[in-house]
């Protein structure tokens, strides 16, 4: 084998674990934005349900935690604050990385003024 083969061997063996790691970095990039998405989403839905009185706050809590499952999150939390006429939604959960370094983890909240009811 002449000098050049070994060459372009040597680049490729460089080359390829680094262009995989890029394809998977982009990949758990991917994972965990969608998971931020269903996390908000659930927020503002459970925040909707509680502030215009549809749901109790155990029913819209259950409802938030389903979406969110639903979405793919891991061991998602729903926590309620009412205070001076406002709610506070807090989802939390864990985008199901391929390789979770500990920053798989996903909060994401939402706030609504609550409607008066006559």
């Amino acid at each position: 084998m002449n000098e050049r083969g070994v060459a372009e061997s040597t680049q490729w063996a460089l080359l390829i674990p680094a262009l995989m790691l890029v394809v998977l970095g982009t990949i758990q990039a991917g994972v965990w934005l969608h998971g931020r998405t269903v996390a908000s989403n659930a927020a503002s839905a459970v925040a909707e349900q509680v502030a215009w009185g549809r749901a109790s706050d155990g029913e819209a809590a259950a409802m938030g935690r389903r979406i969110a499952t639903g979405g793919g999150l891991q061991g998602p939390e729903v926590h309620i604050v009412r205070q001076s006429g406002l709610v506070r939604v807090q989802v939390t959960g864990r985008a199901p990385l391929i390789f979770d370094l500990g920053l798989g983890a996903v909060t994401e909240h939402s706030v609504m003024v609550t409607e008066e009811r006559p």
